[in-house]
């Protein structure tokens, strides 16, 4: 007997958007409801698992690697599948959301990709959702160009062979839809919605052009939840009739959970994996959040004061270096986040040399490639990796045996001797409001300070406060975190900003909503396991 047909999905509370029916046809939206039908329960079952894990490390104080899975590191046979040719050389990629003027510029960025982000780059509301999907077919169908409306400067595509090649990022495992309900009311999770409506249009579309639906797989927590996600592909990839291995899925080790997982996770993926990728910011709020209650030793300083060269951040990121390589597959550096300024040449001439020194670092250290925040980055990152791989497309034969690093290196937090400082609090309190203003706004990459922030940096803010208040931390100014102190600052920086802007900006904006939220996330005895979460309740739209 056939398995019953899935439930139709209900679109709920959204004002109808131009284009929506191309995206939100009859045969996607039955695929996302068969994806929602068949995992949806799994997902559920690895969300209990993520607080069983928290409470344990809460009860333990560490991490280890599983005893239970010792086989699967101890086995030098396996490999991941072989790279396809369009992901073979990723030697630079770009980062940001999948609005129109975005993608036209992130794929004639002169990146080898473009990571597509339906995630921490992109503030979920309906249109973001939606209108993100219609951009990306319009890219691939190339009837896609953008005028912009205030300087009249007008953005089209280069030539196919040019243009990066796309990694599509969807939501992680812990968001849903609200928009989107089964027939219970139930929502679809956000990762559903958008790996299915993408896959589902995009796939034979891209397997034309020479490449194939490649995706960003983020918040992994364990192997178990990478392996619903190869459940998942496998299933897909029948249900549309096109060869098992055609996706690829690249994870983002950017959880301290997974870090201990790295080489079961490449092996619950083998068939589809193509690389691990150090995700640093999101990579911080982890260990802050999964220690954030467990004493003085986990408690992190500001987060510019930890850089990638601190001992147990590089036991990290030459762990992800060499399991990769160990498996055949592509490491990928962090994020440069550095937003150039038009008006400060010094400003770009300190920042561009940091750049430069990050992405040596990580070309020298067998990195196959790198994140940058900004087209003008490109260059600067591609220097870095052409001078080591040159005409090579990566350097996965740099095996890193030399590389050992044990359990405890991992969160060798107390390696730092940097500590908390006052004006870290004080930066933690602006980046917090003024990212969760712009969120609300439905803007998800924000430039502040000349960084791009997205939500990894602010949840780093935002649990550091936490942190430090509850391990009552004292400043060098003789101040101590407290609850009145965040709210002390939090008031001034509101004022500042009332001043910044000008009245009539300020009430038009989210500004007092942001605040509040962000005190809310920071303050509460209950943490919020994400920012997001509450934020998302005060999302219009």
């Amino acid at each position: 007997m056939s398995a019953p047909a899935p439930s139709p999905l209900a679109i709920v509370d959204a004002e109808p958007l131009p284009r929506q029916e191309e995206v939100l046809t009859d045969a996607a939206l039955a695929f996302v409801a068969e994806l929602h039908r068949r995992f949806t329960p799994r997902r559920d079952e690895l969300l209990a698992r993520r607080a069983e894990r928290r409470a344990e490390i809460a009860r333990t104080s560490t991490l280890d690697f599983l005893p239970e899975t010792a086989a699967i590191r101890a086995d030098d046979s396996w490999k991941v599948a072989p790279a396809p040719a369009a992901l073979n050389d990723r030697r630079v990629e770009i980062t940001g959301p999948t609005d129109r003027k975005m993608t036209i510029n992130a794929l004639n960025s002169g990146a080898k990709v473009w990571l597509a982000d339906f995630e921490d780059a992109s503030a979920p509301t309906w249109e973001n959702v939606v209108v993100g999907q219609v951009n990306l077919i319009d890219a691939y169908t190339r009837n896609i160009d953008f005028t912009d409306p205030g300087s009249g400067k007008s953005y089209a595509l280069r030539p196919n062979e040019e243009l990066a090649t796309v990694v599509m990022r969807p939501r992680g495992w812990h968001l849903n839809e609200r928009h989107l309900v089964d027939a219970d009311g139930t929502p679809v999770p956000g990762a559903f919605v958008d790996f299915g409506l993408y896959f589902f249009h995009n796939a034979q579309r891209l397997l034309d052009l020479g490449k194939g639906p490649y995706f960003y797989l983020p918040k992994t927590e364990s192997h178990l939840e990478a392996r619903l996600w190869n459940d998942v592909f496998v299933f897909a990839q029948d249900y549309v009739g096109i060869p098992q291995g055609t996706i690829r899925a690249t994870v983002l080790i950017e959880t301290i959970t997974a870090a201990y997982e790295m080489e079961e996770i490449l092996y619950e993926l083998r068939d589809h994996a193509s690389g691990l990728n150090a995700g640093r910011w999101d990579y911080l709020f982890s260990i802050v959040k999964n220690f954030r209650d467990v004493g003085p030793r986990f408690v992190l300083p500001d987060r510019n004061a930890v850089t990638m060269t601190a001992p147990f951040m590089r036991a990290y990121t030459e762990l992800l270096v060499r399991t990769c390589h160990k498996r055949g597959a592509h490491a990928i550096g962090g994020m440069a986040a550095f937003i150039p300024s038009r008006r400060d040449a010094e400003v770009n001439k300190v920042a561009f040399e940091k750049v430069r020194a990050d992405k040596d670092r990580e070309a020298n250290d067998g990195f196959d490639g790198s994140w940058v925040a900004h087209p003008d980055l490109v260059p600067i990152a591609m220097e870095s990796f052409d001078r080591v791989l040159g005409d090579k497309p990566n350097q996965k034969d740099r095996l890193r045996e030399d590389v050992h690093v044990e359990a405890a290196d991992l969160i060798a937090i107390d390696s730092l001797e940097a500590k908390p400082t006052y004006q870290g609090l004080v930066n933690a309190v602006q980046v917090g409001i003024r990212y969760i203003e712009a969120w609300l706004r439905g803007l998800g990459a924000v430039a502040i300070f000349n960084l791009m922030e997205d939500a990894a940096t602010a949840e780093i803010s935002r649990s550091q406060i936490w942190q430090w208040i509850n391990a009552g931390v004292e400043f060098e100014n003789g101040d101590r975190a407290t609850p009145e102190l965040a709210r002390k600052i939090a008031a001034e920086e509101l004022s500042a900003i009332r001043q910044e802007i000008g009245e009539q900006a300020f009430a038009a904006g989210h500004w007092q909503e942001a605040h509040d939220l962000l005190l809310k996330v920071s303050l509460d005895e209950n943490y919020a396991d994400f920012l997001t979460l509450p934020a998302y309740e005060q999302l219009k739209g």
